[in-house]
């Protein structure tokens, strides 16, 4: 199978946020947010696949400052691993006043899906090797193992945890 170049996963979707979106207090719903690295990792990962890709799991989110209505979102997400059938996308969010175009943008979020692709008889299929294209990309893809590795060690904990539970 074809190999893709980390750098040819990359995507940036952006979108003014409104009152909406608040919560109550006054700030962006971290859902609104989430909606918006979903959709931006979505992109990238079936970008990636030339095909459809699922969400099977947010490895993790944080989000680092608050955002206000009014201002401008922007996600860029890229696929930083692949697997058999399965590959991982970083994304991080920044947001910039809507009416300041001079105001540097601030690092709101960034999180890290995993998402597993689906072929046409709906069961997970093989999805392209992934070549990192710079040493930021090859950094990208050794932590993208590292979270592999930490979510396949506390799926397995947890299984034993729930095995002895019953005893």
């Amino acid at each position: 199978m074809v190999s893709i170049v980390t750098s040819d996963t990359a995507v940036r979707l952006s979108r003014i946020v409104d009152a909406l979106d608040m919560n109550l207090y006054g700030a962006v719903h971290g859902g609104a947010i989430l909606r918006l690295i979903d959709e931006a990792a979505g992109v990238a990962a079936c970008r990636f696949m030339e095909g459809q890709m699922s969400t099977v799991a947010v490895d993790s989110a944080q989000f680092i400052a608050p955002v206000h209505p009014g201002d401008v979102i922007t996600c860029v997400a890229q696929v930083n691993w692949s697997g058999r059938s399965s590959c991982e996308v970083g994304a991080k969010v920044t947001a910039q006043r809507w009416d300041r175009r001079l105001d540097p943008a601030r690092h709101v979020a960034t999180a890290y899906l995993v998402f597993v692709a689906i072929g046409a008889d709906g069961r997970p299929t093989a999805v392209p090797g992934l070549t990192p294209d710079s040493a930021e990309a090859e950094r990208r893809y050794r932590e993208a193992a590292i979270r592999r590795d930490a979510r396949s060690s506390r799926k397995q904990a947890i299984e034993v945890s729930r095995k002895t539970a019953g005893k």
